[in-house]
């Protein structure tokens, strides 16, 4: 039977969710591989995408083969990264637990006694893997986020941000600091505000410095640039994962199987397999039809300051050093951006605060003729990357999206995700607290606050992170896998990733998907102890 059998185990994606999975899969005697449709990245990738768009962005229909994917649905605009390591490469390296409201949400809370003290020795498992620090820095955007929490009357709240980074020195190559010696080589932080373009000096903690590492040395095979099209069962046993190359028509690759597939995609690359296996290709007609539902964005919104003075540079530190809770709900990070991010500019608009979104597209274009200077004064800016604060706004907010699957406008009529609304309405494009915030770090740095378009003329909300879609339920109509990660009606598949979770985290949500990877492979059995 084992050679009939490529693997034991293929994990589908390298990000928090596939990186833990194979490490532990692979420690429990299971043979696993890791398909990874983005390219294995390099120092020098990290260098040219600071600096330069094209080779940051990942639109492999016009070439550009770089690892930050941005993607536009009729409701949601999402940002997400795609290469081995998946989301690590692009992130701010924030590593914070959920509020206890996320534990006892009423999307999951049935299906466990107590969710906070299932996943309290994962999460440590997690922060100890993941080489959490509190980041020892400020800067001067720190201290303009600090004066705004003041004015806000929330400064008891402010604080470091707890963060995969190495904060050692960064002047030479020092010995692994995190596992006795036993992983690689690491440089200090040097402060350069690039996180989000991928570290090039080896400091930010992404999972090619953890989990993968010591997965590869565990014999685990990652291979990069294959696209899993959709899965189907194997007579005999198992399943076969068909691929394709993600730009190149001109390789091929055939079909592997595997005993066991855990897709760890992404919330959409996981969905997107799922939908096709289960409607284009009709491999798996049992997934259930809860597939696409209670898609989560965190209740997300983005804007940004810049500063009047051209000389301003608010660049030296981490893209995320800092945050602090605007109230019991609302999360709030600031983050500095690297030289390629410069484009963005032309995203941002006048700053208007109205929940009615007509009116506030319709108030955003009058602002230009009332708020002329300001409003132009952003697009012709020197150095706007050096002089503008960007505030990530979280909610632990009860809304949520359903993205469904067909030939989209969206997609040149090719197959792919489409939203629609789901329960609570629209996810919101407009924060009042995400507007006040802006408002208050402007008043203390002599800066211009703005919203982003799509969400004030384009009504669509902004996240990096997005959940759900393939979520955890009791049964098969309440959710696509159960609390094992096993979806319903497909024995031996699993989805261990972002689409799993039906709740709001409130916060960036990398360390609870790898608490809730942890779970998965802890409660997964030993190869020897398996029955196929």
């Amino acid at each position: 039977m084992t050679a009939l059998f490529d693997y034991d185990v293929v994990v589908v994606g390298s990000g928090f969710g596939g990186s833990v999975s194979a490490l532990r899969l692979a420690e429990k005697g299971w043979k696993v591989a890791v398909l990874e449709m983005g390219r294995r990245l390099t120092k020098d990738d990290f260098e040219k995408a600071a600096t330069s768009q094209k080779a940051l962005a990942w639109m492999p229909a016009l070439g550009l083969k770089g690892f930050f994917a941005q993607e536009i649905f009729q409701h949601v605009a999402l940002l997400r990264g795609i290469g081995v390591g998946g989301g690590s490469n692009v992130y701010g390296a924030v590593l914070l637990q959920p509020k206890e409201k996320f534990y006892r949400d009423p999307a999951w809370a049935h299906l466990h006694a107590d969710w906070q003290q299932e996943l309290a020795p994962h999460y440590e498992v997690a922060r100890r893997m993941l080489g959490i620090n509190d980041n020892p820095y400020r800067g001067i955007q720190d201290e303009w986020l600090e004066k705004a929490a003041v004015k806000m009357g929330v400064a008891h709240t402010f604080g470091a941000v707890p963060q995969g980074i190495y904060f050692g020195n960064p002047q030479h190559v020092t010995p692994d600091p995190f596992f006795g010696g036993k992983g690689p080589d690491r440089q200090g932080c040097t402060q350069c505000g690039r996180c989000f373009t991928g570290c090039a000096f080896g400091a930010k903690n992404s999972l090619d410095k953890n989990y993968l590492y010591f997965a590869e040395k565990k014999g685990v095979e990652i291979l990069a640039e294959r696209k899993v099209t959709y899965v189907e069962p194997a007579f005999g046993g198992g399943y076969w994962l068909y691929l394709q190359h993600p730009w190149d028509r001109s390789i091929t690759y055939a079909p592997v199987r595997a005993r066991k597939v855990i897709l760890s995609a992404g919330a959409l690359g996981t969905q997107e397999i799922l939908f096709a296996s289960r409607d284009r290709y009709r491999t798996l007609p049992n997934i259930s039809a809860t597939l696409g539902d209670r898609v989560r964005t965190n209740s997300e919104a983005l804007v940004g300051i810049m500063a009047r003075d051209p000389e301003t540079d608010v660049t030296k530190g981490a893209s995320i050093s800092t945050h602090f809770y605007a109230d019991e709900n609302t999360h709030l990070t600031q983050n500095r951006l690297p030289p390629s991010y410069g484009m963005m500019k032309f995203y941002m608009v006048p700053m208007v605060d109205d929940p009615l979104p007509l009116r506030r597209a319709l108030r955003t274009l009058l602002a230009y003729i009332t708020q002329p200077v300001d409003a132009l004064r952003v697009y012709f800016a020197r150095n706007w990357y050096k002089r503008t604060t960007y505030l990530t706004v979280m909610q632990a907010a009860d809304n949520e999206l359903r993205f469904r699957y067909g030939r989209t406008m969206f997609r040149g009529f090719r197959h792919g995700l489409k939203s629609t609304l789901g329960k609570g309405g629209r996810t919101p494009s407009f924060l009042p607290q995400a507007n006040a915030a802006a408002r208050a770090v402007a008043e203390v740095s002599g800066g211009i606050p703005q919203n982003m378009v799509v969400e004030s003329i384009g009504n669509m909300s902004v996240t990096a992170h997005i959940l759900g879609g393939a979520v955890m339920g009791a049964n098969a109509t309440e959710g696509v896998i159960n609390i094992n990660h096993e979806v319903f009606g497909c024995p031996g598949l699993y989805v261990v990733d972002g689409a799993a979770i039906p709740a709001n985290v409130g916060v960036n949500p990398s360390l609870t998907i790898t608490a809730l990877a942890e779970r998965f492979a802890a409660r997964f059995p030993r190869k020897e102890t398996a029955h196929d």
